[in-house]
């Protein structure tokens, strides 16, 4: 009885979740504004400076509404983990419910999801000798190009259920549990289950947004044409003479960007591949989402009359459940 009593004084966190496009930060802004929350990122290239129009960050006119938090915190050159998300998310959580706020996660970065309310397993420290030599092999021997294929293959052979559950094309996670297993001699699928130290003190709800896959798709494709329309082409440019190893710079949209810089493509056809990746992007998002507990999925886009009104009815009436 004390343990259920202690849950039901616990703060509120709402986690605003979905695919790339769906319109987090609309339905962030209007509910930030009618409960006064303050919103953390969990979108893994928006914590870095420098990148804008590739990133799909509030502008500044938005940020000016209402409080945001781990926008522009990293620079271009620094390697911000999983785990170095959740650590620093996890006490400006603490700090906002402190203050009376409510705290407001929005993004679409699965695994810094994960790793905030979850946690991660202890898993062994970054070898980047190691990864250097899977980057080499996922290298097709006829064409140079990437074949992370090759490395989902390995990855079944090593670890089954972690294949499992990784596109065979998300070459940085297949590097990671490779990773994992070589250096830990275990498998990850077995290391996921231990070690988790789950967020406590909370009360979540989760809200998914889950629009018209058409409709989604119309969106995202508009907005890639856009980027480019804005000067993606050129804020690239200017990031690689500065930054040119820096992995946020081979993310959806600054990676075409890139290849149309290098030659490798015409702008047409890196304008057609951004939106096809981007359309892929959020295939993985929704899967991934899926499996997330407790979602409350509203279908719709979140900057829609009707969403809005339905998520704010659910946080006015429906009980926030402990995550």
């Amino acid at each position: 009885m004390k343990s259920s009593t202690k849950a039901s004084h616990d703060p509120p966190l709402l986690v605003i979740l979905g695919p790339t496009g769906s319109g987090k930060t609309a339905l962030s802004l209007a509910l930030a504004e009618r409960f006064g929350g303050e919103v953390v990122n969990c979108d893994s290239v928006a914590l870095y400076r420098e990148v804008e129009i590739g990133t799909a960050k509030p502008t500044t006119a938005e940020r000016a509404r209402v409080p945001h938090h781990l926008f522009d915190v990293a620079s271009l050159d620094e390697a911000v983990t999983a785990g170095d998300y959740a650590r620093r998310a996890r006490a400006l959580l603490a700090e906002i419910a402190g203050r009376g706020r409510l705290p407001i996660v929005v993004g679409g970065t699965g695994l810094y999801l994960r790793a905030l309310l979850e946690g991660l397993f202890p898993g062994p420290p970054r070898s980047e000798a190691l990864r250097q030599r899977l980057r080499s092999r996922a290298k097709a021997k006829t064409s140079g190009k990437d074949d992370s294929t090759r490395l989902h293959r390995l990855l079944q052979r090593l670890d089954p259920a972690a294949a499992a559950k990784i596109h065979a094309h998300d070459t940085p996670k297949l590097i990671r549990a490779i990773e994992v297993c070589l250096q830990s001699r275990q498998k990850m699928s077995e290391l996921w289950q231990r070690g988790r130290e789950p967020l406590s003190g909370f009360r979540i709800l989760r809200l998914g947004l889950d629009p018209e896959r058409n409709a989604l798709y119309a969106r995202i494709n508009e907005r890639a044409r856009r980027m480019f329309d804005s000067g993606l082409v050129e804020e690239t440019r200017a990031l690689l003479a500065k930054y040119p190893d820096a992995r946020p710079l081979q993310s959806l949209g600054y990676k075409q960007a890139g290849q149309l810089l290098r030659g490798e493509s015409d702008r047409k056809l890196a304008i057609w591949a951004t939106q096809q990746a981007h359309r892929n992007y959020a295939k993985r998002q929704m899967t991934w989402f899926r499996r997330e507990p407790e979602v409350r999925w509203l279908k719709g886009f979140g900057d829609e009359v009707a969403v809005q009104a339905q998520a704010i009815e659910l946080l006015e009436r429906a009980p926030i459940r402990r995550g």
